[in-house]
């Protein structure tokens, strides 16, 4: 593990590199981007950096600390997660406790906090004793995608990292060459993954994920042409995949995009279900401009209501209604 690493995030990266040769590391960071993003590799390639025995500006891996570290047992580092759906003010306490001890090796302690904005009321406030006196030594990485929930003086007293979205080619480059993909399986998956690379990642090796697509997709055809009682198996998948419903209804909401703009342009140079041209422009025959626009709509409200945990089995029926309705 290393900054090679890494794909993307090159300012990021040149930006932890500068402190470290300049001598100016900070004793706190704040990671915030939408998650797999890459925040927690890049915060290991960091903290094992400046664990690492030849104090260059990026780890050797061939030194004691940077295979102890490889092998998560350097006693210099520790990672802080939830135990279960909060950071507790016990497991701050333990870190208050830890970081007062000088390091056993080298000139650091580092500490990472994941999904840090999950720290109790409690935990934040014990843990803002750490961030007003840090201990010289010390270097505290926090990992967040919700900066909101943390306390403002926690989020002043570190220095920010933010993080950006990779390009959709670069994803693409990574899925062909590393993963295996074809051109289109990577190109569906790298503009679905909107930027993120590691969801790009987790969704390229996922059966699972194939076979969704498939069976929505295959609703949606059956519900357009003939078989309208379809709409009732599209619904066993919403609940069967309550999960994921947020990948479902983005499924729902580019198919439905691809098809406007095919209608709109003729043109499949913008269309992100690439392998599935000739049933996108089969549905566009079908379909309205109206009738998708109103689809889509109806799609973005449904989005908008379960981010708002409004009754989930109400939103996706009301949904489901439209669809029907309009097909």
């Amino acid at each position: 593990m290393d900054f090679n690493d890494i794909i993307g995030h090159e300012q990021n990266i040149l930006k932890l590199q500068n402190a470290i040769r300049n001598d100016s590391v900070a004793h706190s960071y704040l990671f915030e981007g939408p998650k797999s993003m890459g925040k927690k590799k890049l915060a290991f390639a960091f903290a094992k950096t400046l664990l690492c025995e030849e104090k260059g500006i990026e780890p050797c891996n061939k030194c004691l600390s940077c295979l102890k570290f490889d092998s998560g047992n350097h006693p210099d580092f520790d990672m802080i997660s939830p135990e279960g759906n909060s950071i507790k003010r016990e497991q701050i306490e333990k870190l208050l406790h830890s970081i007062r001890m000088l390091p056993y090796e080298g000139i650091r302690r580092v500490y990472i906090i994941e999904d840090a904005y999950k720290m109790t009321s409690e935990a934040q406030n014990s843990f803002l004793k750490t961030l007003e006196e840090p201990p010289e030594y010390a270097v505290i990485i926090l990992i967040t995608d919700k900066s909101m929930s943390l306390l403002p003086t926690i989020v002043s007293r570190c220095q920010g990292i933010k993080f950006s979205y990779v390009e959709k080619e670069r994803i693409e480059k990574l899925l062909i060459n590393k993963y295996g993909c074809s051109e289109q399986k990577a190109s569906f998956i790298a503009s679905f993954s909107n930027g993120i690379v590691g969801k790009a990642v987790k969704l390229a090796q996922s059966e699972e994920f194939r076979k969704l697509r498939d069976d929505i997709i295959s609703a949606i055809d059956d519900i357009i042409y003939s078989d309208r009682f379809r709409i009732f198996s599209l619904s066993q998948i919403f609940v069967e995949n309550k999960e994921n419903i947020d990948e479902i209804l983005d499924l729902l909401m580019i198919w439905f995009r691809d098809i406007m703009i095919f209608k709109a342009t003729g043109d499949t140079k913008f269309i992100i279900n690439k392998d599935k041209i000739e049933l996108i422009y089969k549905h566009s025959n079908i379909l309205s401009m109206e009738k998708v626009s109103n689809i889509i709509e109806s799609i973005e409200r449904t989005k908008e209501d379960v981010a708002s945990n409004v009754n989930f089995q109400l939103a996706v029926e009301v949904m489901l209604l439209k669809v029907q309705q309009e097909v």
